[in-house]
């Protein structure tokens, strides 16, 4: 992964920028060494306001991606949005990695947790190895120092 060969990521959105998604992108943008290409778009409403319409957009945006972040956050409030995504996603052998809820636990159907690949914490650290090993099989093996002084 270079500046010149980013990493392709798309964050499950139901049209909107919830503060997940946001989020999600603080988290990206504060990583060292860290280069990916935003393949969602939440304000590029389709033409077609039908469903399938809606569908066929989150398809064209899904499709560049080399992983998807799930945000557990949607299923509240989007959770046929939520589940046509990540049925794409495995229909498009697209490793989805889910997050949960921040700052408050949300309760997932084994169906849902079962299209996951892997979850990763709230933690800038942990969700840029996730995306790294799933997007592009990178060991991402770090390890901190921590010096004692005896005395």
């Amino acid at each position: 992964m270079s500046q010149r060969d980013p990493i392709r990521v798309f964050v499950c959105h139901a049209w909107e920028q919830s503060d997940d998604y946001q989020r999600v992108f603080e988290y990206l943008e504060s990583a060292r060494n860290f280069y990916y290409r935003n393949c969602s778009n939440p304000e590029q409403h389709p033409v077609d306001k039908s469903v399938e319409g809606l569908r066929e957009e989150l398809r064209r945006q899904i499709a560049p991606a080399e992983v998807v972040v799930a945000l557990s956050s949607l299923y509240a409030t989007h959770r046929d949005l939520l589940v046509f995504q990540l049925h794409f996603a495995k229909a498009s052998e697209k490793p989805v990695l889910l997050m949960p809820g921040f700052g408050r636990e949300v309760v997932l159907p084994r169906d849902v947790t079962g299209l996951a690949d892997l979850s990763a914490a709230w933690d800038e650290r942990a969700l840029v190895d996730a995306i790294r090993r799933q997007a592009r099989h990178e060991d991402t093996t770090r390890w901190d120092t921590i010096e004692f002084k005896i005395e």
